[in-house]
This record gives C-alpha cells, sequence and structure tokens, in this order.
C-alpha cells in the first residue's frame, strides 16, 4: 500500500496541520482525507506543491507499506 507521508514530514519540519491546510487551500475533508491516506488519488500540482513547502523529492513524500 502507498502512503503519503504527511504526518511525518510536519512533525520534522515543526509545522501544524492548520498552517499547512491554510498554505494548500483546499476543503478541510479532502485536506483530512489526504493527511490520513484516505484518498484514492492526488494530483500532480499537489504533490509539487507538497515538495515545495516541505523542501522534499517526490520520492519523500510517499512510502510503501509491503505489509498491507
Amino acid at each position: 500500500m502507498l502512503k503519503l507521508k504527511v504526518l511525518d514530514l510536519l512533525k520534522e519540519n515543526e509545522m501544524t496541520k492548520y498552517a499547512l491546510y491554510k498554505q494548500l487551500g483546499m476543503s478541510y475533508q479532502n485536506f483530512s482525507n489526504m493527511i490520513n491516506n484516505q484518498t484514492k488519488s492526488i494530483r500532480y500540482e499537489m504533490i509539487e506543491t507538497l515538495c515545495v513547502i516541505f523542501k522534499c523529492e517526490p520520492n519523500d513524500l510517499f512510502e510503501y507499506d509491503f505489509n498491507q
């Protein structure tokens, strides 16, 4: 299962969920689904925006869980 590591990146960058939510400018429901890995897709634009915010590469945003 592919997982988005937003919560880990927030912690590493000492950033709150609210601060990220405000920067992304998306609905709270979509934001909540995204950070809790309950979404089925993510747009390239969102990946790029997250990379800019966290100063990382796309590979840093995801992890693959072989156990699921």
